[in-house]
């Protein structure tokens, strides 16, 4: 059977304190790998380090001089989360037949790894990572993060419920995913628009050991609101539909006042009258933020900037 190489993409950024032994516990899946004859060995561990202000990239130099399977690649800056992982799947890409791609906390349980492989060999392009459940999560984060998956459904985005950035994608399905050029990265969201055949393996999810998450609550919103306006336009779709409703209640409240003039009854509602100008005025300028977030969408788009910046590669 021919053995394929295989490049573990890890996006970093300030992970100092998890990434001894994260590197530890991948280097001897690698080998475990290897030594099984599932992949070859020159496969890989690629580290990104998306403009860490720690000491992240002179660690990585580190393990790569103690690890031959360690390769680095250092962005410009910081980028995001999810392009980082875009830079490194088009790194990878040069050289890797499969490659998987998993946050440097490991919490995403990585035995399952020779099973994506498995999937892959059965004919799965592409093998999502997809969580059991949310045990290891706050009630708060566990809550808005099925919300969250529920609405995108709603919405009509294809995505994979309890899936984060945890796959295995083919050669072939990472070409196809370059194609995708917009800047407004939402992978989770992309990827199953790749349309290849795919396969899901289901895991549990550990706590983190060290360091801390990268996604607090104002960066979790964000990245909701990115997936959401990058996908879908039935929020702009609900706003016009607001607004004919409130045409249709002003009618009313027109014919109503009609009405009230010619019976001779008073017309009392002075305060009824402000508490719909603040309702309508708080309506219209959600709306008008809605909007405004696809605009500036637009904005960014049309500039057609690189997405990301390679300051140096430490390739094997």
């Amino acid at each position: 059977m021919k053995k394929e190489t295989l490049y573990i993409v890890v996006p970093c950024y300030n992970e100092t304190e998890v990434l001894p032994s994260t590197t530890e516990r991948l280097v001897g899946l690698l080998g475990e790998l290897v030594h099984g004859g599932q992949v070859a060995d020159d496969s890989r561990i690629l580290y990104v380090d998306d403009g860490s202000a720690d000491g992240t990239w002179a660690l990585i130099e580190q393990l790569a001089a103690q690890h031959t399977c360690v390769c680095g690649v250092k962005l410009a800056g910081n980028v995001g989360h999810q392009n980082a992982l875009m830079a490194g799947l088009e790194t990878a890409i040069e050289a890797a037949d499969i490659t998987v791609t998993i946050d440097a906390d490991l919490q995403d349980d990585i035995s399952v790894i020779p099973d994506m492989v498995a999937r892959w060999r059965e004919g799965a392009d592409i093998v999502y990572g997809v969580r059991r459940e949310r045990k290891t999560d706050t009630w708060f984060k566990r809550t808005t993060a099925q919300t969250f998956y529920r609405l995108m459904s709603r919405l009509g985005v294809k995505s994979v419920y309890n899936h984060a950035d945890y796959r295995l994608m083919s050669r072939r399905a990472v070409a196809q995913l370059m194609r995708y050029r917009e800047r407004n990265l939402f992978l989770r969201g992309i990827v199953p628009l790749v349309g290849f055949p795919s396969a899901c393996v289901y895991y549990n999810r550990s706590a983190r050991l060290a360091g801390e998450s990268k996604y607090p609550l104002r960066k979790m919103l964000s990245f909701a609101v990115d997936g959401i306006t990058s996908f879908s336009i039935k929020p702009v779709r609900m706003v016009f539909t607001l607004g004919v409703l409130f045409t249709l209640i002003a009618l009313g409240i027109l014919i109503y006042t009609l009405v009230a003039y010619f019976t001779g009854r008073a017309v009392s509602g002075w305060a009824s009258l402000i508490l719909s100008l603040w309702f309508i005025g708080g309506c219209v300028l959600i709306g008008l933020g809605i909007v405004g977030e696809y605009i500036g969408k637009i904005y960014i788009e049309v500039k057609d900037r690189p997405r990301y910046n390679i300051e140096s590669k430490l390739l094997k």
